[in-house]
């Protein structure tokens, strides 16, 4: 039963979205009596050449290495956009930007999100039965509904968009630095800051600000600690779990303070880099002491490196774009060139995931899914896999047909089959997408402010969880 099993698996994190196929799967026996656990850990601005296992010249990630040969490693894997909150959204929802309506980045200012008619896979987690969790950089908007706490996440600890995009009192490096936040009212020391607003950044815990300015030289092992907290809670609590961590690395500003302990002088990337790879580790090693055999626990970037930070950026590794860098451009993030949306990519799962295996598989959108088990077929929800119109018919879509694997590799199932969402009412139905996550100019905050605004009460009652 192990080897089917495993095929759906891997199906479902080979495309757009990851984990959003793995939804209340059609088990039997003894795997239906218990679901699984999913910890996914998603990298900000880390390069495909970061990951040691990839790019022999790296040598910063040993735990993740380590991961890599007790797991499976994708060398071919492509995140859904080469930006943060597109990428983010996709990851959610197994929605490309152009149909989930989130095109483009979020700032501080903004006061919309990913749109309220799409729904998320907390929700979907969070509706089976599931305790779901988000540590780390949010970015799908933070004002009112937006707020994660009100898209599935029952427990929310971390900062709402990239920590760039407000001042704070440890810069770090950057290029150029961004000053420390202004005092009574003082206007910025810098005009030609590279900072988003003067809007401190805040820590959240559920819908309370717990720090403003965010001290960045301790936000790692913050994250950590939650992270380690939540999982250890959850399984405590015999429900299954869903932990979704964003990190904070590899994004500028790099902490100032990781050098202090660095020998040989090493540069502020790799000081950082080693950093992540220690938080990566802590977390799975309290999911191999607490749960092990009932996790999935998977890895990935959000886009390619941000390579106009210089030597603060990532590594490509081979996919460098010789030819656009002679024309005076960047290959990396914010690009549709390689480099700006290949990132590793790790799927761990002891006795399900085999060890030591890498596929060179393409791994990309092409899949269309069955639904529904046909005893309980709920109205079909729009997904990525299928037409490029949305529909409102509750008719369900064709099964699924195999899809075609590159010579070495092990061949697809020839069908899926899980639970999906009623579909929420669309605010849309042509094929240009919903704008409501776009955020007028009109409706931006002052930039100039200090505070910023607190989650309002959404229209729909929820239950917070805080962890005591």
């Amino acid at each position: 039963m192990a080897c089917p099993f495993l095929k759906v698996l891997l199906v479902g994190v080979s495309f757009l979205g990851c984990l959003y196929p793995l939804v209340d799967f059609s088990f039997s026996g003894e795997t239906r009596e218990q679901k699984p656990n999913f910890v996914i850990i998603l990298a900000d601005d880390m390069g495909w050449g970061d990951l040691g296992a990839n790019w022999a010249e790296t040598k910063d990630t040993a735990n993740l290495d380590k991961m890599a040969a007790e797991g499976m490693r994708f060398v071919d894997f492509h995140a859904a956009a080469s930006t943060c909150s597109p990428s983010r959204a996709a990851l959610l929802t197994g929605r490309l930007g152009l149909r989930n309506g989130v095109p483009h980045n979020f700032a501080a200012t903004s006061v919309g999100g990913l749109p309220l008619n799409e729904t998320t896979l907390a929700e979907v987690l969070q509706r089976a039965g599931y305790v779901t969790g988000l540590i780390g950089k949010w970015h799908l908007g933070h004002h009112g509904s937006y707020h994660p706490n009100f898209r599935g996440f029952d427990y929310y600890f971390g900062i709402p968009y990239s920590h760039d995009m407000g001042c704070t009192d440890t810069p770090g490096y950057n290029h150029p630095p961004c000053p420390a936040c202004p005092r009574g009212g003082r206007p910025s020391r810098n005009p030609e800051k590279d900072c988003h607003s003067d809007v401190a950044l805040p820590l959240y815990e559920n819908l309370s600000i717990v720090e403003q300015p965010v001290n960045l030289s301790g936000l790692a092992q913050k994250y950590a600690e939650k992270a380690t907290q939540f999982i250890q809670r959850a399984s405590a609590s015999g429900r299954p779990f869903l932990l979704y961590v964003g990190l904070a690395h590899m994004h500028v500003p790099l902490s100032r303070t990781l050098l202090s302990a660095e020998p040989g002088g090493r540069r502020p990337y790799s000081a950082a880099l080693r950093e992540m790879d220690s938080l990566v580790g802590q977390i799975k090693d309290k999911v191999d002491l607490t749960a092990k055999n009932n996790t999935f626990l998977w890895f990935t970037g959000d886009n390619g490196p941000w390579a106009q930070k210089c030597e603060l950026a990532g590594s490509m590794g081979p996919f460098t774009g010789s030819w656009q860098t002679r024309q005076g451009g960047s290959p990396a993030k914010q690009t549709t060139w390689e480099g700006g949306h290949r990132v590793p990519a790790l799927a761990y799962w002891p006795g399900r995931v085999p060890v030591n295996v890498t596929s060179t598989a393409l791994l990309r959108c092409c899949f269309t899914p069955t639904v529904g088990r046909p005893e309980r077929m709920e109205p079909f929800r729009l997904s990525a896999w299928s037409g490029t119109r949305p529909s409102l018919s509750l008719v369900g879509p064709e099964p699924a047909t195999a899809a075609s694997a590159p010579s070495g590799t092990t061949s697809l199932p020839s069908s899926l089959t899980w639970m999906t969402m009623s579909q929420k009412p669309r605010l849309w139905t042509g094929a240009v997408p919903s704008t409501s996550g776009c955020c007028p100019r009109s409706e931006r905050l002052s930039r100039r402010s200090l505070k910023t605004l607190p989650a309002t009460t959404p229209p729909e009652p929820i239950t917070v969880r805080t962890l005591p």
